[in-house]
């Protein structure tokens, strides 16, 4: 398992909150035991193997544009963090990208793992959000999330998300990728607004 580390940050209240990237065969039965789950369904992954978890990340970890992270606290997994150029995926068809934006797709550990704490979440996504954030080229995040997913979308907003179109995704079949089409609520930050001042 890899152990370099791209972003180390204390979290008030939280712990030290680690981000790497994801090693697709050491890390498949965790991520295949999170993306398995039906809290989980949007995340597009229910009902596939291990193996073929694991092959969803190893064909990932080959992309330029695509990066997939394993989120620690405190020596834990606890989040898997997803970054894509959005003029190099699907999302990039359905609005105008503009320079600076950089795609982002969430999926949290189960709560059962961590316990449920108040502000957990919100603590979390200020880290990624920070991170993703780091580089002086990237000026806003968007995201995509499927428009029947309620939770995901308030804890976007909560965190200074504004929402942007109702879009359809298109499908995509490749050889090695297949994504059905998708309705999105897309929803955008600003660095001006994460970072005020």
């Amino acid at each position: 398992m890899t152990d370099v580390y791209v972003h180390d940050e204390k979290a008030e209240g939280l712990g030290t909150v680690r981000i790497r990237p994801v090693d697709a065969e050491a890390d498949a039965a965790v991520l295949h035991g999170w993306a398995s789950e039906e809290r989980a369904a949007f995340w597009g992954m229910n009902g596939l193997t291990r193996e073929q978890v694991a092959g969803i990340y190893a064909h990932m970890a080959g992309l330029d544009t695509h990066h997939a992270y394993l989120v620690e606290l405190d020596g834990e997994p606890v989040a898997l963090l997803q970054t894509y150029e959005p003029s190099e995926d699907r999302v990039g068809e359905c609005y105008e990208v503009e320079p600076g934006d950089i795609g982002v797709h969430v999926l949290m550990a189960p709560a059962g793992e961590r316990g449920a704490r108040p502000g957990w979440s919100s603590a979390l996504m200020a880290v990624f959000v920070s991170y993703v954030l780091l580089g002086k080229d990237r000026r806003r995040i968007v995201i995509d999330p499927d428009v029947r997913n309620d939770k995901a979308l308030a804890r976007f907003v909560r965190q200074g998300f504004e929402a942007g179109p109702v879009v359809t995704l298109p499908e995509i079949d490749l050889p090695d990728v297949y994504l059905p089409e998708k309705r999105a609520q897309l929803a955008f930050l600003r660095r001006e607004v994460a970072f005020p001042g």
